[in-house]
């Protein structure tokens, strides 16, 4: 096929670019602007625009598709001379879709740990030998991209409620109908298109409805909002709860305890431990012997900038996380705290996404952070001004956390510099963002930190 990416540089819609030509197809695409990794990475495969921007004349009867990334936007030159011209146009959820119908479906949503249960889902069947595509929201170790379509008779997604696309106002879990689902739990996220959580939740309760008539849904039960809202349901699937299971914590190690076997894991937190249990319930239903499972399972480090371990010493460690939702960034605190106890934890937390730099939520983050021993938030205003939010002052920072070991930061050096001087032996440091702190390279900044 011809196919054009209209925004060609987002995480998932390049990784489906750089998929669709190693299967053969012919690719364009456009965007106005693009960054690392996806830069890289369309470079070397040849798909890289020669310019960037929108060009209505690369649009023409010769594209057999057109998908439509996030990015753009409804007024787009590239996507009016399209609708002009009557192509085909599509969201990269409802492409998948229509590749995978006659698949078994496996979809991971929740407002947390999808990506990481999807990410043990594919490390635990790569290792099996098994046949199967997938798409993903992060770089996973052993995986070149984050999407694979074939012939594979399976296919993992990870289901994100985010919308498809511009012109395509449904969450992009709702495309894919599948056979066996997971929900980890309901955090309210994305103000910006949920506006109340009243309304957020409906998007799960329609996710729920959508689940293939005799289809399996497994869902964290230590979540009362999702509980609830599973067991009012009247689809008909059957609803099979998981939790947290036997563990214990020997040397910094984490293990799971499964009739009366020990299992050593590389991942730790109860989040972790309860997502493993989600990924263990999928590769079983699909014929994994559980015992091969948990053995498998305890090689998976991670996936990318998922409590990501990122420079060490023997006596300092830097982590990376991507979370930046209220539960996110609660159950990663926490995580680290209990791990290390008997280590100092230094937090550096990035307000970023639309909600977390929205006065109207920012109160959830309360408590978030307690289990530090210091912390520091970062929020750029730029970032405020391009999201067209009203400024934040540090004291409505403060106020929101309310918390008094937190000091606010909007000059990405002056972060550094207090980070530095909090150096010290015995010290974990925590890095959360889904942005970059302003350009700051984590990398090679945690190596003056062991």
């Amino acid at each position: 096929m011809n196919i054009h990416f209209i925004s060609i540089g987002g995480s998932a819609m390049h990784n489906l670019a750089l998929a669709l030509k190693n299967s053969g197809n012919k690719i364009s695409g456009s965007d106005d602007e693009i960054f690392e990794p996806s830069l890289g990475r369309l470079k070397e495969a040849g798909l890289l625009p020669n310019k960037f921007g929108w060009f209505p004349e690369n649009i023409s009867n010769k594209l057999d598709i057109i998908i439509l990334g996030m990015h753009a936007k409804p007024d787009n030159p590239e996507l009016l001379k399209a609708q002009e011209l009557g192509l085909k146009i599509v969201s990269y959820p409802e492409f998948i879709y229509q590749q995978s119908l006659n698949k078994k479906r496996i979809v991971i949503g929740g407002s947390h740990g999808k990506t990481t249960i999807t990410s043990m889902v594919m490390h635990v069947l790569s290792d099996m030998g098994a046949d199967f595509d997938y798409m993903v929201g992060s770089k996973i170790k052993g995986f070149e991209v984050m999407v694979k379509l074939s012939d594979a008779p399976i296919i993992v997604l990870e289901g994100d409620e985010y919308l498809s696309s511009p012109i395509d106002r449904r969450p992009k879990f709702h495309w894919y109908k599948p056979h066996i689902a997971v929900l980890t739990g309901i955090a309210w996220d994305h103000i910006n298109v949920f506006p109340t959580f009243d309304n957020y939740k409906q998007q799960f309760s329609k996710f729920i409805n959508l689940i293939e008539p005799q289809g399996k849904l497994f869902y964290y039960d230590g979540d009362m909002v999702l509980k609830d809202l599973v067991l009012e349901n009247t689809n008909n699937i059957q609803k099979v709860p998981y939790n947290l299971p036997q563990n214990e914590t020997l040397d910094g190690v984490s293990y799971i305890v499964n009739e009366n076997t020990k299992y050593p894991m590389q991942v730790f937190g109860n989040h972790n431990l309860t997502n493993i249990i989600a990924a263990k319930d999928i590769c079983v239903e699909i014929g994994v012997d559980e015992d091969e499972f948990f053995r498998s399972i305890g090689s998976f480090d991670g996936a990318s900038n998922r409590l990501e371990l990122i420079a060490l010493s023997d006596t300092n460690r830097v982590f990376k996380d991507f979370a930046h939702a209220p539960s996110k960034v609660l159950a990663t605190v926490n995580a680290v705290s209990r791990q290390f106890k008997h280590k100092k934890l230094v937090v550096c937390f990035e307000l970023h996404t639309y909600s977390s730099l929205n006065s109207k939520f920012i109160s959830q983050y309360r408590g978030c952070l307690d289990e530090a021993d210091e912390a520091a938030i970062y929020f750029n205003p730029h970032a405020l001004q391009i999201k067209k939010l009203p400024p934040l002052t540090q004291k409505d920072v403060i106020d929101a956390f309310d918390s008094d070991k937190i000091d606010v930061f909007s000059d990405s050096r002056k972060l550094q510099d207090w980070v530095l001087k909090k150096h010290s032996l015995n010290t974990v440091f925590l890095f959360m963002s889904s942005g970059n702190f302003d350009g700051i390279n984590l990398n090679e900044f945690a190596k003056k930190l062991v």
